[in-house]
């Protein structure tokens, strides 16, 4: 059951939705009225990586609840500043994957890109919180170069747009993207990572859906759902739209305590993706990045939820318990 989205008082862009986006802490418990959950906070952390939350994401979190499980993935708690053993700033080997600027190779026949640093939503647990983007954008000056290494290397067959949030560029920038990946005989499929869909459903355009069916690449767009609350009617239209546009959709959430980690919370969201057309793919354990250990679940517990959830759901709705483990040729898949 999907619950009913807010109306909305005005049909604004999705472009001034996102620059209407929450930059503030205070003003995010301000309108959850948990102004009392103000001590918890860390001033130092918030310099480091600031809250950012659209109106959208806010609007499905629970009023006057602390422990909402929407919440605790954007509020940035004093845990955050806590040094834990094994955390560290790069936790799955980013920088020693580098090709070139921007482009990432860890896994054979595929490429990723780093088109942008910007996201939607500051998500607390991003294993890429660290990054540096600044240095890192393949758009900004070398895109043309980008495409001569991609043609060059009959081996990718999959071009992978990343970020950051690939979707927070323009569609005319993803469509002049789409379209010279297209040129490129050898590449036959794109993979899109964004949690648009989710905290931004409005970003999913008459435009963006016309280049992405009109495209000869065979297109898969893996949303980033970690609870059921996440999804709405704006979500379920958003999803739909990008089914009718012939994308494959895939999920892949993060195993993250106080938030995900139980039986019921991990079927219903199945069960959500389900109703959505969205397949259940990987289920990740956290990705040992400095700041979040606060969130961290035993491989064990994993393992046990993944049990479970083969007793409750047909199979095709139980992700892959995986693990991105630093200069491994593919994800570790411990269930």
């Amino acid at each position: 059951m999907i619950p009913q989205s807010q109306p909305c008082a005005t049909a604004a862009p999705w472009q001034q939705l996102l620059a209407e986006s929450i930059t503030s802490a205070e003003e995010l418990l301000q309108r959850l009225g948990l102004q009392s959950q103000l001590q918890a906070l860390d001033p130092l952390q918030l310099k480091k990586f600031p809250v950012k939350v659209t109106a959208s994401y806010l609007s499905k979190m629970r009023y006057g609840d602390a422990k909402d499980p929407l919440l605790l993935q954007v509020f940035p708690l004093i845990d955050e500043a806590y040094e834990t053993e094994g955390f560290v700033a790069d936790p799955v080997g980013d920088h020693q994957a580098v090709r070139q600027a921007g482009m990432l190779q860890k896994y054979q026949g595929r490429a990723l890109l780093l088109t942008t640093g910007a996201c939607a939503i500051h998500c607390r647990y991003c294993f890429r919180r660290h990054f540096p983007y600044s240095s890192s954008n393949p758009l900004a000056s070398q895109w043309q170069q980008t495409l001569e290494t991609l043609a060059a290397d009959s081996t990718i067959k999959e071009v992978i747009l990343s970020g950051g949030d690939p979707l927070v560029l323009s569609d005319q920038k993803l469509s002049s993207i789409i379209a010279d990946l297209s040129e490129i005989k050898h590449i036959q499929r794109l993979r899109i990572h964004s949690r648009l869909p989710l905290v931004l459903p409005e970003r999913i355009t008459e435009d963006l859906c016309r280049s992405l069916s009109e495209s000869r690449l065979n297109v898969i767009l893996v949303i980033h759902a970690n609870h059921a609350n996440e999804f709405d009617e704006a979500t379920a239209q958003a999803l739909s739209a990008l089914q009718q546009a012939g994308c494959q959709l895939l999920n892949q959430t993060v195993l993250l305590r106080g938030i995900n980690d139980s039986a019921d919370a991990l079927c219903q969201l199945s069960e959500q993706l389900s109703v959505c057309g969205v397949l259940p793919y990987y289920l990740h354990l956290l990705d040992p990045v400095a700041g979040a250990s606060h969130f961290d679940v035993p491989q064990a517990q994993g393992e046990a939820l993944i049990a479970t959830m083969r007793q409750r759901l047909s199979g095709y709705l139980v992700p892959r318990l995986v693990r991105e483990i630093a200069g491994q040729p593919s994800k570790t898949i411990m269930a």
